[in-house]
């Protein structure tokens, strides 16, 4: 029997915050609350959750997902918009990425327009709160399988 899969669920800055910040555009849950909802919603696959607030660190977690896993989901939040760092890191990646967010982005202000991440990303969900986690997580798997199981894991 393989291996279960290995999804990492990365999240860029401020989402720490979640429930606090601007809880009319992000809603009440807790970063907390999206990882026990991103496991559930994972099944039997091994949910790798990180947050950070530094893009470096962000990149390192790219970087390891490269080794370590068999699908990405990414809410770069703002990153999204500005680091073309990050895209450039992604675009070392050859396993399914899911770009998402919590709100929807262009229904937003104009700079929240432009996603650094989406030309790399399978696909986007944005817009269902918390349910777009739940959704990307659904997809990247759905993306997986379509490839034949698990890829470009080295460990």
């Amino acid at each position: 029997m393989p291996d279960s899969p290995v999804l990492y669920v990365l999240n860029g800055p401020n989402l720490n915050l979640l429930g606090v910040r601007e809880p009319e555009i992000y809603g009440r849950e807790t970063l907390d609350d999206v990882r026990a909802l991103c496991e559930r919603a994972a099944g039997d696959a091994r949910v790798v959750f990180h947050q950070t607030n530094h893009e470096g660190v962000l990149i390192d977690q790219v970087h390891e997902a490269r080794e370590k896993a068999d699908a990405l989901v990414i809410n770069p939040a703002g990153y999204g918009h500005t680091s073309v760092a990050l895209l450039d890191a992604l675009k070392t990646l050859t396993i399914p990425i899911v770009e998402c967010h919590l709100s929807n982005p262009a229904a937003r202000e104009r700079f929240r327009h432009r996603s650094y991440v989406s030309p790399v990303a399978a696909g986007v969900v944005s817009g269902f709160g918390p349910l777009s986690y739940e959704l990307a997580i659904k997809a990247a798997l759905g993306l997986l399988q379509e490839r034949g199981g698990t890829t470009g894991r080295s460990v």
